[in-house]
């Protein structure tokens, strides 16, 4: 349902796989979402590069041989996302926190990233802040844009325009088939956890989670911004708001209003 609304305005949600164990892909520049959204359903992983691909499902299968598991990392990407979702106003209303804790929240998720997430903070502010400049020509388009998106489409807890890019990072299943070390609580003496069916890598499966969270926070920041009793008042005032921040940063707009 939440998916349903933010697609009634043109909003679109996809995933893809970054990384498996120590395979990663690489993401400078980042994945277009249009690559993303084209990958086929029956892809293994859910990756972008199939050379990438072939490499992670090795890593699984390495895993499955000796009986031990793997984790890794997805993103999830938000497409034409409107300025202005969330609040700065106050810390529990910022779109980028309230984001961070829904991905936080599923099972196995250690870590969250937006935009260059933990590599903003190896290098200097002259490679992370993201520049904001005039057009050349086309009069009629936007009078401005910002040739780079590190901010992952949020600044100060408000959405900037351009695409949201969140990232998760999953732990390895803790279930492994050569079981570690634990301690019988009736007894209190040393034993060994207990073997129970466990897949080796669940982190495809964790991307549509994330996907899902990532839709249910998204719908409520977009009702508590543009309201309305129904769907049709929701697209009313959602086309009059994007409609008047079109035209303030739209050249040839200005000059005829």
């Amino acid at each position: 349902m939440a998916r349903q609304i933010l697609r009634s305005v043109e909003i679109d949600v996809a995933s893809h796989v970054t990384g498996i164990g120590d395979v990663t892909l690489p993401l400078d520049p980042p994945v277009a979402f249009e690559i993303v959204r084209a990958l086929p359903d029956e892809s293994p992983l859910h990756c972008v590069d199939p050379i990438v691909e072939m490499a992670m499902i090795a890593t699984i299968d390495r895993a499955r041989e000796v009986g031990d598991t793997v984790g890794g990392s997805f993103e999830v990407i938000v497409h034409n996302v409107p300025a202005g979702l969330g609040s700065y106003v106050q810390w529990d209303r910022r779109l980028d926190g309230r984001l961070a804790q829904a991905m936080m929240s599923i099972p196995a998720i250690k870590a969250v990233g937006i935009g260059d997430g933990v590599e903003a903070a190896r290098r200097p502010g002259s490679q992370v802040h993201d520049e904001i400049v005039a057009r050349d020509g086309d009069v009629d388009g936007p009078a401005i844009e910002r040739p780079t998106n590190r901010a992952g489409g949020l600044e100060g807890g408000v959405t900037n325009g351009e695409d949201i890019r969140i990232s998760g990072f999953m732990k390895p299943i803790s279930t492994l088939m050569k079981p570690l070390r634990s301690v019988d609580l009736t007894t209190l003496e040393g034993a060994a956890a207990a073997i129970e069916r466990s897949d080796v890598c669940a982190v495809p499966a964790a991307a549509v989670v994330g996907e899902a969270v990532v839709c249910l926070v998204l719908a409520d920041a977009l009702l508590e911004r543009f309201g309305g009793d129904s769907i049709q008042q929701l697209h009313a005032h959602f086309r009059d708001t994007t409609g008047r921040v079109r035209r303030r940063l739209t050249r040839g707009a200005r000059q005829t209003s």
